[in-house]
């Protein structure tokens, strides 16, 4: 889902009632008159098009993580994206055991498009539909809302208004090329579209028509949305002939404080401190040499990961390291369907909000956490292990 997790932060917040409903219409209604249709119009859409696909939209006030007209009210204090949940959760072994099978089966089903498909953009066929499978069930997931009236009403009072007024215009874009009918142009809550979960702006910039009908259709077409996929990951620089990453077993005398992809250096290097595969084997002849980081998504509560530059371009589809690192761990299942070696050890759920005050708490201590967004990336595990260091504990690099 590209960028997804910036569009899907949010809580579940009702802004409305059915005694409420309609409260908002005329507002919104000059939203789209004053701010959408001039951007539009600009953009090139016809006034043909802004008259038919705006004319008596109403915005969707059911829709979770809202806070009002122009954007203003408090941000969510709680995150219940899965994403940035408890790992243990998230990597749930059942979700791979349901996964697989399909995924095995559409590998064989569609070998021959798939091979085409790899060949023209460089990205491994068990990536493309690992992420097929995070992203829509393989196209099995309900995605039930209107895609227009989600991005307008995004626009008009959710919480980044300026983003989400850009996607509007992209899908009246989208609605004039004629690919795909406002009734079927389907979208989740956070506005993601079709069975690869892009949003308006990245579907016209990366969906492709690889089925050859003419249509850029990630709505019904296995094949044009396995190519839409590769498309955006080869866009974004994935690296062919590269893994995404290997677990791997971390010496207490390598510090988690090293974590990160600003700490790149050889897998050769790691090698000499004492890092090894968990599978026993070697790193490949063509890794060894090249660049990676330490990866640890749950500090050491969790396993530990040398990741490539390739973790992060998945990484592109999704601001998570726990979505780039289901994605890699389910197409890894595909040949194996082993779990990890390491364990997800039990750890204290916490609130995003209760991360925001740490983040700012250690930004006064000097720290770069990667800006205080109760969101628990690299930048502010470190910080965590480096504050714990100081202080003269073992570094974990996790909230506890």
């Amino acid at each position: 889902m590209p960028k997804l997790a910036l569009a899907a932060l949010a809580v579940v917040t009702c802004l409305s009632s059915p005694t409420q409903a309609g409260q908002y219409d005329a507002q919104f209604r000059q939203f789209l008159n004053s701010e959408i249709a001039p951007a539009a119009r600009k953009a090139g859409v016809s006034q043909a098009v802004i008259d038919r696909e705006l004319s008596g939209l109403t915005p969707d006030t059911s829709l979770p993580g809202l806070v009002g007209p122009g954007g203003k009210g408090t941000p969510p204090k709680v995150n219940f994206q899965a994403e940035f949940r408890s790992p243990a959760r998230y990597f749930r072994a059942s979700q791979f055991n349901a996964l697989v099978p399909r995924g095995r089966s559409l590998m064989q089903q569609h070998a021959a498009a798939l091979q085409r498909i790899e060949a023209r953009y460089g990205v491994p066929k068990r990536i493309i539909l690992a992420i097929w499978a995070r992203e829509s069930g393989y196209g099995g997931a309900k995605i039930p809302y209107d895609a227009l009236r989600v991005v307008a009403t995004q626009a008009f009072m959710g919480q980044r208004p300026d983003f989400f007024k850009g996607e509007v215009v992209a899908a009246l874009q989208i609605l004039q090329n004629g690919d795909v009918s406002r009734r079927a142009m389907k979208s989740s809550w956070g506005g993601a579209m079709g069975q690869p979960q892009f949003l308006p702006s990245s579907y016209l910039k990366y969906a492709v028509d690889f089925d050859g009908d003419g249509k850029r259709n990630i709505w019904t077409s296995d094949v044009d949305t396995m190519a839409s996929i590769a498309h955006y990951l080869s866009e974004h620089g994935w690296q062919k002939g590269r893994d995404w990453g290997y677990e791997v077993h971390l010496p207490q005398t390598v510090s988690c404080t090293r974590e990160g992809p600003d700490n790149r250096q050889k897998i050769s290097d790691f090698v000499r401190e004492g890092v090894k595969r968990v599978s026993g084997k070697p790193f490949p002849d063509y890794e060894i040499n090249r660049q990676g980081n330490i990866l640890l998504p749950a500090g050491r509560y969790g396993p530990a990961f040398i990741a490539t530059e390739n973790f992060y371009v998945i990484k592109e589809y999704n601001e998570s390291d726990a979505y780039a690192l289901f994605v890699g761990h389910l197409a890894d299942r595909y040949s194996s369907n082993k779990g990890f070696a390491g364990e997800w050890k039990p750890m204290k759920e916490t609130t995003r909000g209760a991360v925001r005050n740490l983040q700012l708490r250690l930004e006064g201590l000097g720290h770069d956490v990667g800006g205080a967004d109760g969101l628990i990336g690299f930048k502010t595990r470190r910080s965590i292990g480096r504050d714990q260091e100081k202080n003269g504990f073992f570094a974990t690099c996790w909230v506890g």
